[in-house]
């Protein structure tokens, strides 16, 4: 059976067939492809600053500049003026909020010592005149025994103490006791095996250097006031220079160590020793 074809050729349908099987289906239609104007605009429109596509969906695009509007939104003041005072109302109402702060944990302070309390009487107003005087005449001895504290911090707590019903002889040993064991206060030797403290400050004469047992220790030796001694021990890596024997010294930030039932100290990379009478600090 056979057909014509469009320029008048007869054909037959086995040969429509061969026809239509060596003619693949893409080539039904033309390729598109842009033309060389259309890719260059492209080019410069993606790399434009102010080009809206970026290579996002339309989705994208949206969201992106929903993004950007908050950002400027949330960056914008409405009193962008010279005389502005929104920094100054920002301090103002952090202070408040630190004041009652401090007031909410006053009160609850209190309830353990009532002397913590803010709005507990101030002692030293409970005192007659002469035993203020008393107070302040001892608290201005013990200042210059005690570093760190003032005269007025001394005079309250020896007046807490007095209006609990200590004397005043009792109230000056308990305070200074008290003081010396603080974080940062020089303490005797004796007291060190009393202190429950890790590190501690001390200061004394070097009674003795002994050779040390190990490579990695410095030096070892005894340290001694009038209260007592204690041995000390310098570690290599702690990098703390050598002492001598005679030498007064201060120790600040020693490490307490326990063996066999004795207490002794070594020299950390956190210990600063100072030489005193005049011989220099390191």
């Amino acid at each position: 059976m056979s057909s014509k074809t469009r320029t008048g050729y007869e054909v037959s349908h086995d040969e429509h067939a061969v026809a239509d099987e060596a003619i693949p289906e893409d080539d039904h239609e033309p390729a598109l492809r842009p033309s060389v104007a259309q890719e260059s605009n492209a080019k410069v429109d993606g790399v434009h600053p102010d080009a809206v596509s970026r290579g996002l969906s339309l989705e994208a695009e949206e969201r992106l500049a929903a993004r950007e509007w908050e950002i400027w939104r949330t960056r914008s003041r409405w009193d962008r003026r010279q005389d502005s005072d929104r920094e100054a109302r920002t301090r103002q109402a952090i202070e408040r909020a630190n004041v009652e702060r401090r007031r909410d944990v006053a009160r609850r302070a209190g309830s353990v010592n009532r002397w913590a309390d803010t709005e507990t009487v101030d002692p030293r107003a409970q005192l007659s005149r002469k035993a203020l005087g008393q107070v302040n005449t001892e608290a201005a001895r013990l200042v210059g025994e005690l570093r760190g504290w003032t005269r007025a911090a001394i005079s309250r707590l020896l007046a807490e103490r007095v209006v609990e019903g200590m004397d005043m002889l009792d109230a000056v040993v308990t305070v200074y006791d008290d003081l010396r064991k603080e974080p940062g206060q020089v303490i005797p030797i004796g007291a060190v095996e009393r202190v429950d403290e890790y590190e501690v400050d001390i200061e004394g004469t070097v009674s003795v250097l002994w050779k040390p047992s190990s490579a990695a220790i410095n030096q070892v030796g005894l340290l001694e006031d009038e209260s007592g001694r204690i041995k000390f021990t310098a570690w290599q890596k702690s990098g703390q220079p050598a002492v001598r024997e005679g030498e007064r010294v201060r120790m600040r930030s020693v490490a307490k160590n326990w063996y066999q039932g004795r207490c002794s100290v070594a020299l950390t990379g956190r210990t600063m020793v100072t030489f005193l009478e005049g011989q220099g600090e390191s």
